[in-house]
């Protein structure tokens, strides 16, 4: 049993600052009873937690998969931005905001998509996002020392056509 001595009241301390708000003075008899009512609820609770019955599983009940569609194939993707980046209305900030989706992907682009986006710059006379594209790539690439010279190789006539420079051949990649 718990036993509480007799009130005693504590004394108020100094307030710090006219803004603080005003404390009361409490006694330990207050304290005692509230921590009283506390243990007694709480030995209330865990009683009649334990005097429930739980039903035991021995196997899941279910099993849900969280797919909501049908998987893009790598065909169906690269169909997909070549697609958006060949809109004949397509703007500078619908360029810029393609590429950057794209290159946020965990993956390189194909040439195929890296061709028609560098056709979209073209259209649109951008030079400097056709160089970004070149950039981002080879940034993309990263340690795979063989996948930008590859696309470079595979984008060399549309880079000629085009009348594109590489940032290699205009010494960007030194700065």
């Amino acid at each position: 049993m718990l036993v509480c001595s007799p009130p005693i009241k504590l004394k108020k301390k100094k307030k710090r600052s006219p803004l603080a708000p005003h404390r009361t003075v409490r006694t330990v008899s207050t304290h005692c009873g509230t921590m009283f009512r506390a243990v007694f609820r709480l030995s209330a609770t865990g009683a009649r937690s334990l005097a429930r019955s739980r039903p035991c599983y021995s196997a899941p009940l279910a099993s849900r998969c969280y797919s909501h569609g049908k998987v893009e194939t790598d065909e169906e993707f690269d169909a997909r931005w070549v697609t958006y980046f060949s809109k004949p209305d397509i703007d500078a900030w619908e360029l810029r905001k393609g590429m950057n989706t794209l290159i946020g992907y965990d993956l390189v682009p194909e040439a195929k998509i890296l061709d028609s986006a560098l056709r979209a710059c073209r259209r649109l006379n951008d030079l400097a996002s056709a160089i970004r594209i070149l950039e981002a790539v080879k940034d993309k690439a990263g340690p795979h020392k063989d996948i930008y010279p590859y696309l470079i190789q595979e984008l060399k006539p549309t880079l000629s056509e085009l009348g594109i420079s590489t940032p290699e051949e205009l010494g960007i990649d030194k700065l």
